[in-house]
């Protein structure tokens, strides 16, 4: 809303200084204005604030002692979702006229702040929603200026209501008046709305005149699968202990075995599930409210079948948005107050991202009932844009830390705050799990978690993502960084801004980036050793990297060191069919006759044995085909229906033994290239594949230690970042940290930002203004 505060009084002070404070950081749409004003008033000051592109101005005077009493509130206690990065003071002359304190319009400038990231419904919204006194009982679209969303409804900044998917929707006269009142929790919150004046839901495929919650339940129970509008995008939702409901979901979304998300009441509802420590407990239950993999409880592995069969851990998330706390609310029957939110329920659903298989995330209502009427029964929607998508966050938590698997709702479009200001550049990511990233000053914002880009619509929908990061950050790139691969859609995307604004490109090796990327998060300049451990990534050399010692030094990478090159018989299809792998493994093991004796049922056996006969098959430095080839021996899997999904059975198998010691080592060869065949040979002849898989992660780690300790007695480096998406692996991460400090070495890895390609673009980004600088 853009009319200004009607003046509350202030006493004047009988010393009266003045102050002009700008406030940057994460300061809009999380509250920060009636905060001042709130804080003014109660320190008896007067002046006014308002938003601009820089983030928060105030013009503010009275006693200097009340003057700096505000200043410290500021810095060390702002609203729960701000970040205040600086606070810069002018002193001015005193103004006599002024005698009261106002929120007044937002002023349209240049932008260098940020806007709040969405959040899950709060405690009070909660209490509202569920009084049925309250005018907002059952609202299913409720918040205030503590929560819900900021970030998906924002088209541009400042954060004003008509720059918002609000817009459309005038505020009825209750409204008004909150929005008015100094004294009201929605004091200036310009997403605020009610059932008198905001968007509304509506079920479309339930009964007519059906209440929209009660249908969608009872839908749901009946086994249906309904199609959720949420914040930033549309979830797939069925019941997870249907197991006929899950199987036509998988049929339907063409999503064989990857592992589905389950949302639940609450944490109590885990119990005989999953077994949360108290670190995975808080940060399902944080406003934020990633989906946690939480290990499942080992004397209920075959509860919920068909939901993340094989897999050791259990990707869960608590209701966030009003809309799922409704249909817990209506399973119980409508109990009045807040009292049952504690209350393990039965109730389970999977979540799962609506759009059809590689393309992304559904969010235009015509689209949802137009792409998805092939999978859902129904459509619970409402009548809210959303501007820009936002995919739920995946987490795990490690050693006490929280680390991002998937970086997306809850922390987009958080900045990283970098080591030192630097260049405006654009990095665009690689191929999977794209993002992109804008540097600004010192900071970082990495877009939302997009996708693989093989499809067209995924890449229109990262164009759009791009345009809108832009947007929001009032970012104009100087230079624009992309992978070295020549055909990505990113690389092609880097060549036409460039025509377009007439700015340089900069191709950047994609494990370079990996490493990169773990830097700006720690905030170290190096030199350092880099670990890139992944499953592909165009190299220097035009062949397939994957499993890296390098040397980084700000722009400047060398390559010390790879992994064995590993045959892929057929290609890029060995990457989905680890049987091929392990009969790599086999024939450099000296055991080629065994590869049609291990693998009769595969038709392309002889196809193989020829390929690698020949030596006429690419190779791969990757790590993460090891993995597949371990695998496959181990008869963990001969063919994936996912990416990494033999990886991820081969970990869940060793993680069901827990820690065992090295069976064998890798060999170290004076060239920098460490062979892990040795690793694989006890594999052949295992007969407890759970220690055996056990045995290759813990000498795997051993291995790799070694491999880093000789580097860095080589070049004197002791600081090692780790990154790729095998550091997803708990237990080699684990393991490979602990033999790194029992050598002396300092190993960096990702927390803050994922491991895998989805941190890329910043590391681009970190590469790109260290390049500039040179």
């Amino acid at each position: 809303m853009n009319d200004a505060t009607p003046r509350v009084p202030a006493p004047a002070a009988s010393r009266v200084a003045r102050q002009r404070i700008r406030v940057r950081g994460v300061v809009q749409g999380v509250g920060f204005r009636p905060f001042v004003y709130r804080a003014a008033t109660e320190l008896r000051l007067a002046g006014s604030v308002c938003n601009d592109g820089a983030g928060v101005w105030i013009d503010v005077q009275g006693a200097p002692a009340a003057l700096a009493a505000l200043r410290l509130r500021l810095d060390s206690a702002p609203p729960p979702r701000a970040r205040v990065d600086q606070i810069e003071v002018e002193e001015c002359p005193p103004d006599p006229g002024r005698d009261g304190f106002s929120v007044v319009d937002s002023r349209a400038t240049g932008t260098q702040t940020a806007i709040g990231r969405d959040t899950g419904v709060c405690p009070a919204c909660l209490t509202e929603l569920f009084n049925p006194a309250d005018r907002r009982y059952r609202y299913a679209l409720i918040n205030c200026t503590d929560c819900g969303p900021r970030y998906t409804v924002t088209y541009a900044l400042p954060y004003d209501r008509q720059r918002t998917s609000l817009a459309p929707f005038p505020l009825c006269a209750d409204c008004e008046r909150e929005y008015r009142a100094p004294g009201e929790r929605r004091f200036h919150a310009e997403a605020t709305a009610c059932a008198g004046c905001g968007p509304m839901l509506r079920l479309v495929g339930g009964a007519l005149h059906e209440d929209p919650i009660a249908g969608t339940l009872r839908l749901l129970r009946a086994g249906s699968i309904v199609a959720l509008k949420g914040l930033g995008g549309w979830h797939l939702a069925c019941d997870a202990h249907d197991v006929a409901a899950v199987a036509r979901l998988r049929d339907r979304k063409h999503r064989e075995e990857q592992p589905f998300a389950v949302m639940i009441a609450n944490t109590a509802s885990l119990e005989g599930l999953a077994r949360p420590d108290a670190a995975e407990r808080a940060l399902l239950e944080s406003a934020e409210r990633p989906i946690v993999l939480v290990a499942r409880d080992p004397t209920a592995r075959a509860a919920l079948p068909g939901i993340a069969d094989g897999v050791d851990r259990l990707g869960v998330m608590l209701p966030y948005t009003p809309i799922h706390y409704l249909l817990y609310h209506e399973a119980l029957g409508r109990p009045a107050g807040t009292g049952w939110l504690g209350m393990a329920q039965s109730l389970l659903l999977v979540m799962t991202s609506a759009n059809l298989h590689d393309e992304p995330l559904v969010t235009d209502d015509e689209e949802a009932l137009r792409s998805l009427a092939g999978i859902a029964d129904a459509w619970l929607l409402h009548d809210r844009v959303i501007v820009t998508r936002c995919d739920d966050s995946v987490m795990r938590v490690r050693d006490g830390t929280p680390r991002f698997v998937r970086r997306a709702r809850g922390a987009a479009p958080l900045g990283i705050r970098l080591a030192a200001p630097g260049a405006a550049v654009l990095g665009l990511g690689g191929h999977y799990k794209a993002t992109a990233c804008v540097s600004r000053g010192a900071e970082a914002f990495l877009s939302p978690h997009v996708g693989d880009l093989d499809l067209a619509p995924t890449r229109r929908a990262f164009d759009g993502v791009v345009a809108h990061l832009l947007a929001l950050t009032g970012v104009q790139p100087t230079l624009i960084a992309h992978d070295l691969h020549p055909d990505f859609h990113s690389t092609r995307l880097a060549a036409r801004l460039s025509c377009e604004w007439g700015v340089p490109t900069l191709p950047v090796q994609h494990h370079h980036a990996h490493v990169a990327a773990v830097l700006a998060e720690h905030g170290v300049e190096g030199p350092v050793l880099g670990l890139a451990l992944d499953g592909i990534g165009h190299g220097t050399d035009g062949g397939a990297w994957g499993g890296e010692l390098l040397r980084v030094d700000g722009a400047a990478m060398q390559r010390l060191g790879h992994l064995r090159a590993l045959p892929l018989a057929g290609g890029d299809r060995a990457a989905r069919e680890p049987w091929r792998l392990a009969a790599a493994v086999l024939a450099a093991l000296g055991h080629a006759e065994q590869i049609r004796l291990r693998f009769p049922r595969q038709p392309a056996v002889a196809v193989v044995e020829r390929l690698l006969a020949g030596g006429r098959a690419p190779s791969t430095s990757s790590l993460g085909r090891w993995f597949d080839a371990a695998a496959g021996l181990l008869g963990v899997r001969e063919v994936t229906s996912f990416e990494g999904q033999a990886a991820m059975l081969l970990e869940g198998l060793a993680a069901s033994v827990g820690v065992v010691a090295p069976q064998a080592s890798a060999l170290l060869g004076a060239d920098g290239v460490l062979d892990p065949l040795p690793l694989l040979r006890p594999l052949l002849a295992a007969t407890d594949p759970g220690r055996a898989a056990a045995a290759f992660h813990a000498g795997l780690a051993h291995s790799l230690a070694d491999w880093v300790a000789a580097a860095a007695a080589r070049t004197g480096l002791q600081t090692v970042a780790c990154g790729g998406g095998c550091l997803q692996n708990d237990l080699l991460a684990r393991a490979l940290r602990l033999e790194l400090d029992a050598r002396g070495i300092v190993m960096l890895e990702a927390a803050a930002v994922p491991p895998n390609d989805g941190a890329i673009s910043l590391g681009q980004c970190w590469i790109a203004q260290r390049a500039q600088e040179g």
